[in-house]
C-alpha cells in the first residue's frame, strides 16, 4: 500500500496546485487535506498565521497553504540556524522560518511533488528572501547529510507518509545533536473505523493516516528523539468532516480528529572527557 499512498497523495497535490485551487481551497476537490475525505479548509487553516506575517509577497503563499498549524511560530527559530521544511508544499512556512533564522541561517524545503516545488520556488523568487533552497525528494529519504540541520519543520505532512518511522528516523539523523523536531501534524485522540483507515482518498485528506497520540510519541522514542511533547491546538467535530464520508462514519469519529504542535529534541552528543 505504501507505493499507492504516496503516488495518490502526489498526484492530488499536484492537480490542485496546478489548477490553483489549494488542496484546503475547494471542499468540492479530491483528495488533499481540506477536501474530500478530509477536513474543510475554514476548520484547518482558519487562523493559522498573522495577517502581517503572509501579506505582500508572500500571499500567494499563503494562498497555497494546506497546512493545519502554524509551526514556524512555535519552532522558536534563531538567527544563524539551519532548517529543514518536511513536505514543504508551496513554500510558506520555509520562507517565513528563512526570515526568522537571518542573518546567517538557511531554509530548506523538501517536497516530493514537482508542480508544488516550482510555485514555491516562483514564490522565493517574488519574495525576494535568499537565504532559501528548495529539495526534491521524499521525507522518508531526505537529501541532507546527517548531522546538518538545527531544527526540522513540518505542517500537516507526516500524517501523510505511510512510512512514519523510517520519515522519523530520517529526520533524527539529519538533525545535529540536540536538534530540535517542531511540527504541526492531525493526531488522532481515539482509533478510527477500518473503512476509513483503508481508504486512499482518506489518507490523502489527512485522516486516515494519523496517529493516536501514544503512537505518535512511541514513534517518535523509537527513531531516537527524546524530551518530546505534544500539545493540541485545533478540535475537529465532525460537521467539519467533508467528502466522501457517511452520516454514520462522520458521528463515529466525531471529536477523533484534532490538530497539534509536536516538540521533540535529538540528544545531544555525549560530553567528551
Amino acid at each position: 500500500m505504501t507505493k499507492d499512498v504516496r503516488e495518490f497523495v502526489r498526484l492530488n497535490y499536484a492537480r490542485a496546485i496546478s489548477q490553483k485551487k489549494g488542496c484546503c481551497g475547494d471542499s468540492r476537490g479530491g483528495g488533499c487535506c481540506g477536501s474530500s475525505g478530509g477536513l474543510t479548509i475554514e476548520a484547518v487553516t482558519a487562523g493559522l498565521y498573522q495577517p502581517d506575517e503572509v501579506d505582500g509577497p508572500l500571499r500567494d503563499a499563503a494562498g497555497a497553504s494546506f497546512g493545519c498549524g502554524n509551526p514556524t511560530a512555535l519552532a522558536d527559530l534563531r538567527p544563524g540556524e539551519v532548517v529543514l521544511d518536511l513536505g514543504c508544499g508551496a513554500g510558506l512556512d520555509v520562507l517565513l522560518a528563512a526570515r526568522r533564522v537571518a542573518p546567517g541561517g538557511k531554509a530548506y524545503g523538501l517536497d516530493m511533488t514537482g508542480e508544488m516545488l516550482a510555485e514555491a520556488r516562483a514564490n522565493k523568487e517574488k519574495s525576494g528572501i535568499e537565504n532559501v533552497e528548495f529539495l526534491k525528494g521524499h521525507i522518508e529519504e531526505i537529501p541532507l547529510p546527517e548531522n546538518s540541520v538545527d531544527v526540522i519543520i513540518s505542517n500537516c505532512v507526516i500524517n501523510l507518509s505511510p512510512a512514519k518511522d523510517r520519515a522519523l528516523r530520517e529526520a533524527c539523523r539529519v538533525l545535529k545533536p540536540g536538534g530540535r523536531l517542531a511540527v504541526s501534524d492531525i493526531v488522532l485522540t481515539r482509533p478510527l473505523p477500518a473503512e476509513v483507515r483503508e481508504d486512499l482518498t482518506a489518507w490523502a485528506g489527512c485522516i486516515a493516516g494519523a496517529l493516536l497520540e501514544k503512537e505518535y510519541r512511541d514513534k517518535l522514542a523509537a527513531a531516537g528523539f527524546e524530551d518530546i511533547g505534544l500539545e493540541v491546538t485545533r478540535r475537529y467535530e465532525a460537521d467539519t468532516m467533508a467528502g466522501n464520508i457517511s452520516d454514520a462514519v462522520r458521528r463515529e469519529i466525531d471529536g477523533a480528529v484534532v490538530s497539534a504542535f509536536i516538540r521533540a529534541r535529538k540528544p545531544a552528543a555525549p560530553a567528551k572527557q
